[in-house]
């Protein structure tokens, strides 16, 4: 049996966003045209990490990111051979992973630096790393203020070897605030200086899906595209870049039930009917990923309309209101996805109930189906 609740996975699509996102910085930046770093971490965004991965390498992409070690091994388990670079921290990691899958680690504190150079001197390897840059977000990251003082050890590492230089922007997707430039600026001196003192990468990287279309003078020698990759663009921004949506989830009608006025649906009894209501059950809930939210506030497609969520979002469930529509048990219901001629983005969901598109994709429970084509 399999639970009608699917997300279908329109790899094609996503091959098409990878080519597209290429030939936009490519237009723009010619012969300087920056490298792409394919973001897959956190599943993918919740569509597949290791279906996605392949079909992106199969369309070219030569260098993929992840967050964690155990994410990049579950990527070679699934047949991944492009290199894969791992964002995470590493200071609690069990480190035995980079060299059994053949990982390439992210140094991003002085502590990660110590335990990955030991490391590399047990398996009597030198392993390449990318060294990431603070310069403003006050997460990971060397302090792009105090380099002189934290790097000159680990430039040092007999086991280690620089390979790229990144820094991670906290407001591209907010074209208001000005600590992006700001962070450009002290990226751009951080590089200076880590010359000055040694270093020498092969390249440099900054920009994700944000940045990428906001500014390119942050594209460097590569771009991390993520939400792009999977057809969404970052709200509250535009982009001129061909995309279509990876990812369409959608489930079908398993009852119709009749409310009198005055009769309430759902836990808590947050909606009563006023008049009467037709209302449709559909197997998808919280325990799917749907935010508790979207009760009240969100709509799903049927029969090309759309139907509002009433009652509350349930564990395994929701109700939708379809009063005046001919609805039966079996017909598809949309979540996210176009039907007809109607359409619900992750943008729409995520801005009904005021969080962010990568929340929506990324919380997509295990136990959805992932139908790939």
């Amino acid at each position: 049996m399999v639970r009608p609740t699917t997300a279908r996975i329109d790899l094609s699509a996503l091959q098409s966003n990878y080519r597209h996102i290429t030939e936009f910085v490519r237009a723009d930046a010619g012969d300087r045209a920056p490298g792409v770093i394919a973001v897959i971490k956190a599943n993918a965004y919740g569509h597949g990490a290791g279906q996605v991965a392949l079909a992106l390498e199969e369309a070219g992409a030569d260098l993929l990111a992840c967050a964690d070690i155990e994410e990049g091994a579950a990527l070679r388990a699934a047949g991944v051979k492009a290199e894969i670079l791992v964002f995470g921290a590493l200071s609690v990691s069990d480190l035995d992973g980079l060299f059994d899958s053949r990982l390439t680690p992210t140094i991003s504190t002085p502590g990660a630096a110590r335990a990955v150079q030991a490391a590399a001197a047990r398996y009597r390897q030198r392993l390449a790393y990318h060294l990431k840059i603070d310069t403003g977000m006050n997460r990971l990251g060397f302090r792009f203020d105090n380099l002189r003082r934290t790097l000159p050890a680990l430039l040092a590492s007999e086991n280690l070897q620089l390979d790229a230089v990144y820094t991670h922007f906290a407001t591209a997707d907010s074209p208001e605030s000005s600590l992006f430039d700001t962070q450009r600026r002290r990226f751009e001196h951080a590089l200076t200086e880590i010359k000055e003192i040694g270093g020498h990468p092969r390249y440099r990287h900054a920009a994700n899906s944000a940045g990428m279309l906001r500014d390119s003078r942050v594209w460097f020698d590569r771009v991390r595209p993520g939400l792009l990759l999977y057809g969404i663009v970052p709200p509250p921004l535009a982009s001129t870049i061909a995309l279509t949506p990876v990812m369409a989830l959608t489930s079908r009608v398993v009852a119709v039930k009749g409310l009198r006025p005055g009769e309430i649906t759902g836990y808590g009894g947050h909606f009563t009917a006023a008049h009467p209501t037709t209302i449709a059950i559909v197997p998808a809930g919280y325990a799917d990923g749907l935010d508790y939210r979207l009760a009240g506030r969100g709509c799903v497609l049927i029969r090309g309309r759309r139907a509002p969520i009433v009652g509350s979002v349930c564990m395994d469930m929701i109700m939708i209101d379809v009063t005046g529509t001919e609805v039966s048990p079996g017909d598809e219901v949309v979540i996210i996805g176009s039907q007809g001629a109607a359409t619900i983005t992750v943008r729409e969901m995520a801005a009904a109930i005021g969080t962010i598109p990568w929340e929506i994709v990324c919380r997509l429970g295990s136990r959805i189906e992932r139908v790939y084509s």
